[in-house]
């Protein structure tokens, strides 16, 4: 059992936080939405009012956060917690952020003597609350080993992915292809109904022949396909398009740091913020599938 402090207990933090508790560990949570904590209350952990009191004598502390500004407020901000944290403890952090950030969070604790691993995740909601989440890990290879077992407590699949920063850039470049499968998948789909085709029966064909993909198999974005994915929930939960766009965003600065050539990449950014400014931004990613409709 190890003493874990949580920040932020959103629809990805609130699971993963609970799934530390199903494996036996002493977790205290802090989030700015009072009800979030007292659900994890409900559930056996111990909560902190700031996050100096967050950090003492723990082991690990775990931040699932929105993005980059709030990564560098919680570790270093005047009031963050680079001041607070000792030597003994490891931070993982989960937010999906730009690289830069990562690194510089990384270096900055490591000056004071505190290890950090990025380890963004793969697997959305339906991954964080059955604890099957993939998680991409970019850190030294013995704080990869250190922080593995507790990883292990919230996902299935865990990766080393590099050095410092290099689990951000794995996870952007998963959700840049996703994103583009998404696409691909919603245009052929359509373009079959649009042609008298049932999508059920050409998504079985495409499942069986050389188009298959996740999406296909897992997240079907045509209502009426698959059961218990977004698309046949009128688009509501899994992974917004707000949160697809940002990762987009994010994809497209990496690219032109390192001169990448991502035509499909920035066509998909653009289709995703037209597909938010259109009012679709809190739904499933998958509804990109509606922009393709036949309105006639």
């Amino acid at each position: 059992m190890a003493k874990i402090g949580f920040i932020g207990l959103g629809n990805m933090g609130g699971p993963m936080a609970e799934n530390l508790l199903k494996a036996g560990h002493d977790v205290t949570v802090f989030d700015l939405n009072t009800e979030a904590v007292k659900n994890l209350e409900g559930l056996g952990a111990r909560s902190a009012s700031n996050l100096q009191t967050l950090a003492q004598d723990k082991e690990f502390i775990v931040t699932m956060l929105p993005a980059s500004q709030h990564v560098k407020n919680v570790y270093l901000s005047d009031e963050g917690l680079i001041h607070t944290l000792s030597a003994e403890c490891v931070v993982i952090d989960s937010s999906t952020i730009d690289a830069a950030t990562a690194k510089l969070v990384a270096q900055q604790l490591g000056e004071r003597g505190v290890q950090f691993v990025d380890a963004p995740v793969s697997g959305g909601v339906g991954g964080a609350k059955a604890g099957t989440l993939t998680f991409i890990v970019g850190g030294e290879q013995k704080t990869f080993s250190a922080v593995e077992p507790i990883l292990s407590a919230m996902g299935k699949n865990i990766f080393h992915a590099g050095d410092h920063g290099a689990g951000q850039v794995a996870k952007i470049c998963n959700n840049m292809l996703l994103s583009i499968l998404m696409v691909g998948t919603s245009e052929a789909l359509q373009m079959a109904i649009d042609n008298g085709l049932d999508p059920k029966v050409m998504s079985d064909i495409m499942l069986k022949s050389s188009g298959r993909n996740w999406t296909l198999e897992l997240y079907n974005p045509c209502p009426g396909v698959m059961d218990n994915v977004p698309s046949s929930n009128q688009y509501q939960g899994g992974f917004m398009v707000d949160l697809m766009k940002k990762d987009l965003g994010l994809a497209m600065e990496t690219a032109t740091h390192s001169s990448s050539s991502t035509p499909m990449g920035a066509l998909a950014q653009s289709l995703y913020t037209l597909h938010s400014q259109h009012g679709y931004g809190k739904q499933d990613f998958s509804s990109i599938f509606t922009m393709f409709e036949n309105k006639k």
